[in-house]
């Protein structure tokens, strides 16, 4: 009787261990599943959250200015950005050229349940004009903006101001009222533009008002009114200095119209558009102003015919003006992606009229 309970006490040891065994692989296994399926969920949500563009533009350009023929290949822009969703109504941008330098990075707050108020805080494209604040790949010229547009809003050279591609560091208030019948900015800004401290301290303010009466046509009216820090000087103002602080105001009113549907079909490639605006700035005692008119007609399988007339005087009592007229072609041969060929003829009064040939190819996702 002894002899049996003492063999059968290393059996039920050895059962009991077997068992704890198994117990523990198994609640092993279950934590792990747990966590890998807390893994998965994680990355869903991460990348549902998550916003990933960009576009790259180059292609070839031949001119005749200066009486000197020049030929070369070009890769003029290599943007990439990021936009989070942290909540509803909390967003977060970073945005960045690979050809050139760091364009954007702000943040935006929705605070009503609508979109009648949202505030952003950073650096970002400023409301000025109609085309400052529109992508590349969404505006018809292979050089994009118009003269006043380049100048007057910064995407341009300008020696008092510098190339600031259109964007500059502040706070923004903007929303959409009455049915999205009339949208509103309201920005307060630096004034000395991109990836740089104010050089001053006064601050800009601009203020954007666009009225849409109806689907397709909008009328649109900007201001801007501060003081710049000049980085350079200006053949055409020479009464603004290196360091010198001056007026720097600007003002714009415009118009634009849009038609999806040719000939009773959705048009693969946009549709009819014109767009037409006037604008007027003011560098210290200098008075600078232009305009222009881009249509853009589609004449089907993807295919649109373009054509752009353009006026900007830099100086009214100078008459520094130019005038370029451009025509051509682009064709969509993939969603955001398309081929572009312009010509532009440009006539002016303070260097020899020239001719220039440009194509380009966008790829954007």
């Amino acid at each position: 009787m002894t002899e049996n309970l003492s063999l059968s006490n290393p059996i039920r040891q050895l059962t009991a261990a077997l068992i704890l065994m198994v117990s523990a692989l198994f609640c092993s296994a279950t934590l792990r599943a747990q966590d890998k399926q807390e893994a998965i969920d994680w990355l869903k949500q991460l990348t549902s959250r998550i916003e990933l563009h960009g576009y790259a533009q180059g292609g070839y350009s031949w001119s005749d200015a200066n009486g000197r023929q020049v030929n070369d290949f070009n890769l003029k822009r290599t943007l990439f950005w990021a936009k989070a969703r942290i909540t509803d109504r909390w967003y977060f941008l970073f945005m960045h050229d690979f050809s050139s330098v760091v364009q954007e990075f702000y943040t935006d707050y929705r605070f009503t349940k609508d979109n009648a108020l949202t505030v952003r805080l950073g650096q970002f494209k400023h409301s000025f004009s109609m085309e400052n604040p529109l992508s590349p790949t969404m505006l018809e010229l292979v050089d994009v903006y118009s003269q006043a547009s380049l100048f007057l809003a910064g995407e341009g050279p300008d020696p008092l101001n510098g190339v600031n591609y259109g964007r500059d560091m502040g706070l923004m208030v903007y929303g959409s009222l009455f049915n999205n019948h009339l949208l509103y900015e309201l920005a307060v800004m630096n004034g000395q533009g991109i990836n740089r401290r104010d050089g001053n301290n006064n601050k800009d303010v601009i203020v954007k008002l666009d009225y849409r009466p109806i689907d397709g046509l909008r009328f649109v009216g900007s201001a801007q009114k501060g003081k710049g820090h000049a980085v350079g000087t200006a053949p055409w103002n020479p009464g603004v200095q290196l360091g010198d602080d001056y007026d720097r105001d600007r003002l714009s009113i415009g118009a634009e119209w849009k038609c999806p549907t040719v000939a009773g079909q959705k048009s693969t490639s946009g549709g009819i558009s014109v767009r037409t605006e006037w604008m007027e700035g003011k560098d210290g005692d200098v008075v600078s102003r232009g305009g222009y008119i881009t249509g853009c007609v589609p004449v089907g399988g993807g295919v649109d015919i373009v054509a752009s007339a353009d006026y900007f005087n830099r100086n009214v009592d100078m008459h520094y003006y130019q005038t370029q007229l451009t025509g051509g072609l682009q064709y969509w041969f993939y969603k955001k992606c398309r081929l572009q060929l312009q010509y532009t003829r440009t006539l002016s009064n303070f260097q020899d009229d020239y001719n220039w040939l440009q194509a380009q190819v966008q790829v954007a996702f």
